[in-house]
């Protein structure tokens, strides 16, 4: 309890300065051109580390936890060696291909927005393979259960970066706050790299890297198609009004952040410890302690949820009703949350299920669930965008994820895996 404690104490103070990040410049720049460059910028980034990146730190964990420190650290090493080179590689390549796919991403755009978010993209590209190495490093200090300073470091290089944004911005502009999103990955690198251990050389044919291999195949094949999600949204907000990506985006971070505190706190640290129960074969205690996960979530989810309902608007106006961001932009900001609250309350149960079986080595199962849910999840989007705009597409978000959280417990219950 003092551990889920102190990790939620740094989890909401890690992203309350990264959420400061963002928040600072919407109302500096305001939401209009530049703000929406900066955010669509981020999106094929993301979409590579959620496919890749984002799959590794899944498989990692459970692969590492419970193995002795000295096979640990080599693996750990060359892990670090073959995700680095790789996302090295495809940096430069969408590096240099980025005329060319960008302009895909946001249709709407005019030609100078399209530009800037050339710009931009090439820039935050430096920080995706900062963010992949990252990956490695966090999945080593969750496997020894070392969660303090995995939390903590991501804080202190986004204080750094964030004081270095008041001073630039204003000077610089958009180019400033994505040269500091890039430059927060790697100071989070140098921090994070103690933990590694001692440097070895790497050994690319061990048996880590092999398992590895075999249960990233399938998260790939299926995250290549449902992680796709945010370029379909900036596909379509390209067309509404100006702003509008920035507004919606803002709504999902806000989400995102809620969601991340609970992760960080309650389910990042469920995964090592149902690893070793399922290897131990002590089903009860695996029972037991993903049950009692689960209801802590939802009770979280829940009261969240009332919480925003009743004091949303006002906390929301405290927040961004500040110089360009006006009380129409807030308003339009707490009907897109309370419209797309299932990423919330749904979305963070969804997170313990997968947990469940990325903990037993399972892959296969909620990759196929991933696929489905998406398949039919996006065409409510796309259908309630036409229809309602971009409160659509809110309600489209959790839609999406009560069909994912329908299809997990069904595949739940098939697997008899609690």
């Amino acid at each position: 309890m003092k551990q889920s404690i102190q990790l939620a104490i740094l989890s909401s103070a890690n992203l309350g300065i990264t959420f400061l990040f963002q928040w600072y410049v919407l109302v500096q720049l305001g939401p209009g051109m530049e703000s929406d460059a900066l955010f669509a910028g981020m999106t094929i980034p993301q979409l590579v580390l959620a496919v890749i990146s984002g799959s590794l730190m899944h498989v990692l964990v459970p692969i590492l936890a419970g193995e002795d420190e000295d096979r640990l650290r080599h693996d750990a090493w060359a892990l670090l060696v073959l995700i680095g080179a790789l996302f090295g590689m495809l940096a430069v390549a969408l590096h240099v291909t980025a005329s060319w796919w960008v302009p895909l991403t946001v249709p709407g755009f005019d030609e100078a927005a399209k530009h800037l978010t050339i710009e931009l993209s090439r820039i935050q590209l430096i920080g995706m393979v900062f963010t992949a190495i990252n990956g490695v490093q966090w999945a080593a200090y969750h496997a020894r259960q070392r969660f303090i300073w995995a939390e903590f470091s991501p804080f202190v290089s986004s204080v750094i970066t964030f004081a270095l944004l008041i001073w630039a911005l204003p000077r610089f502009g958009v180019m400033a706050a994505a040269w500091l999103l890039s430059l927060r990955m790697a100071l989070q690198t140098l921090l994070l790299l103690p933990g590694m251990g001692r440097v070895v050389r790497p050994n690319l044919t061990s048996s880590a890297i092999q398992q590895t291999w075999q249960r990233l195949k399938p998260l790939l094949l299926g995250t290549a198609y449902y992680k796709t999600d945010p370029v379909v949204d900036r596909f379509l907000l390209s067309t509404a009004t100006s702003g509008s990506l920035s507004l919606y985006y803002l709504a999902q971070q806000i989400y995102g952040a809620i969601s991340q505190i609970i992760n960080k706190a309650i389910v990042a640290p469920l995964v090592p410890v149902l690893s070793t129960s399922y290897k131990k074969q002590d089903s009860e205690l695996f029972r037991k302690i993903y049950r009692r996960k689960l209801f802590q979530v939802a009770i979280a989810g829940f009261l969240g949820l009332l919480f925003f309902a009743a004091l949303g608007r006002q906390f929301l106006s405290i927040l961004v009703e500040y110089r360009k961001v006006s009380g129409q932009d807030v308003e339009l900001l707490w009907m897109m949350m309370l419209l797309m609250s299932g990423q919330f309350v749904i979305g963070n149960l969804g997170m313990v299920m997968t947990s469940m079986f990325y903990a037993v080595g399972d892959t296969k199962s909620p990759t196929i669930v991933g696929i489905y849910a998406y398949t039919f999840g996006i065409f409510f989007k796309i259908s309630l965008f036409y229809w309602m705009g971009n409160l659509g597409l809110a309600l489209g978000v959790s839609i999406y994820f009560l069909i994912s959280l329908i299809l997990m417990q069904n595949k739940i219950t098939e697997k008899k895996y609690v």
